[in-house]
This record gives C-alpha cells, structure tokens and sequence, in this order.
C-alpha cells in the first residue's frame, strides 16, 4: 500500500514511528510537507501537488495536522479526499474537533459526560454565568486554543470579569470564549486515552508538577501509565466517534459525578508511547490496512 503521511517534517516523533512501522509492515510511505502543497481546483478535476508530483496516487494518507496550521492543512486533506485518497482522520472531523465550542456541543449531543459549560457574548452577564457554574473558581479557555495556551483559571467574580472582557478585545466572535466549572478534586490532574477505532490502545494520567492547574505535558506535566474502567474506556470510544474520528486522544477527568471529557484532540502525540511503554503506531497501520481499501476511490466529502 502506498501511505502519505501529512506532516510538518521527517524529524517529529509520531511521523517517525509511522513511517517505521509502515515501512516494517511492507508499505511504500512518503512523508509529505503539507505546507508545500498546492491544489488546482477546477470542475471535476480536483488536484494537489507536492514538489511536481500529482498525490492522487496515493492508497491512504494519515493526516498529523498542527493546530496553528489547521485551516490550510484541512483544505489539502478536504482537496486530497476529493481525489479519491482514504483518509484516517476526515478534513471536516479534524475541522470540528479543533473548535472547543463546537466539539463540547458535539460531545453533548451524544450524551458524554463534560463539566458545566457556558458561553456568552457579552460580559455584563457575568454574575448569571458564574451562578450556573455555581461560582467561582471558573476555567476560562479560548475555544481554538491548544496545549493549555489559551485557558485561565479566574478564582474570583473579578478576575473572571476581567479575562472575558480582555478576551473580547482580542476576538470579535465572543463565542469564541468558553466558561467551564473548576473541579477542584481533578486539579492539576487529568487522563489521556489513545483510541484507535474501536479501542482504547493506550492510556496515561497527566500530573502537573507545580501548582499548575493544567496537566498538559507541554507545560510540564508528567505521564504515567493507568489502567481505565470499562465505564472510561467506553465513554473515551463514544467521545472520538461524536467527533467522526478514527483515532484520537481523549483528555478527561475523574470527578465525584464520574468522568468529564475535556477535549478530543485529532492529532494526538505519541509521547504517550514513551510514558506507557504501549505501542500506538502499530495499531493505527494495522486500522489503515483493514479499512483503507474498503472505499470506494473518487468519493465526494462534505464542505
């Protein structure tokens, strides 16, 4: 099979251990600089080109799209899909799951467990936003923000009021800012699931080693390897499949209330191979290998 792997560049450790297991497993793998394509569109002949070669030959491409980058990585992979190339993670799947708005609606609608969470447009009714959160401390996120950047924990009414209305300045969408209930008994701490498919393949709990209310390994939490609950593992399956997502990472925490996803991230990092001793790669060839040549070349994608 002939793999495109869609990726900032050779040196990143996830495409590393893609292209070595593709390679180990038979597979003609290319690692393609998605910011060095270009797509010709014209009627019905949909084209994207990489340093003069047409990638429609492609039998798979697996889609490692960086969050700064997403607008323009989703549109090669919308293009490439319009090509007729399978794709692990779907454009408008990867589209979805960045926006933390939409992807908690989503979540919602499926019936997964997530914390409180409010959104307004105007910071005047901070008083009845905090009462259905039941108060202070709150978390305040961006909704495209990404490894912790972008989210504030405000401990008091004040506070709060003062990061919405500095948020607001900086984005004319003001739904673009998420309120979300503090749970103190998850501080510092959350779990990352790896699901390939239908299974949960690896799983860490993230502890932050300061008194960092955010987990994230970005900013310097450290993983270690945890056993889920068939309840965890069930929900973390549901979660990536309301996103449309064959493989995932599921950030959630445990609460009094049982777990609470956080986010579905579509590009998840392989650290967690490092932090579980657990091999992710393998698993997500093996999905490409038994899926990838079901469908049906030339298929139409959604906008």
């Amino acid at each position: 099979m002939k793999i495109a792997i869609l990726s900032n560049g050779p040196g990143n450790y996830s495409t590393k251990r893609l292209r070595e297991v593709a390679k180990a497993r038979g597979h003609t793998v290319r690692i393609i600089k998605y910011k060095e394509c270009y797509a010709s569109i014209e009627q019905n002949n949909p084209v994207v080109s990489y340093r003069g070669e047409d990638l429609s030959s492609y039998d798979a491409m697996v889609p490692r799209i960086a969050s700064y980058m997403t607008r323009y990585g989703t549109a090669i992979v919308r293009q490439m899909e319009m090509q007729g190339v399978w794709t692990i993670s779907s454009s408008i799947a990867i589209t979805r799951s960045r926006d933390k708005l939409r992807s908690t609606q989503l979540l919602a609608r499926a019936g997964v467990g997530i914390p409180k969470t409010v959104f307004s447009r105007n910071s005047t009714d901070i008083d009845d936003l905090l009462e259905k959160l039941g108060g202070t401390p709150v978390i305040i996120k961006l909704a495209r923000g990404t490894h912790g950047n972008g989210v504030v924990l405000a401990e008091s009414k004040k506070a709060a009021k003062s990061v919405l209305q500095a948020f607001y300045l900086t984005n004319e969408d003001g739904t673009n800012v998420l309120l979300q209930e503090f749970v103190k008994e998850s501080a510092g701490t959350d779990i990352r699931a790896f699901v390939v498919g239908s299974r949960v393949v690896a799983s860490m709990r993230r502890q932050s080693l300061d008194d960092d209310f955010r987990s994230n390994l970005h900013k310097g939490g450290a993983g270690t390897a945890i056993k889920l609950t068939d309840e965890e593992r069930k929900m973390c399956v549901k979660a990536a499949r309301a996103m449309n997502l064959t493989v995932a990472g599921v950030d959630f925490m445990r609460s009094a209330r049982g777990p609470l996803v956080l986010e579905v991230n579509a590009s998840p990092g392989f650290g967690i191979e490092k932090n579980t001793g657990r091999d992710v790669a393998t698993p997500i060839i093996e999905y490409i290998e038994r899926n990838a040549k079901r469908r049906p070349r030339k298929d139409k994608v959604g906008a």
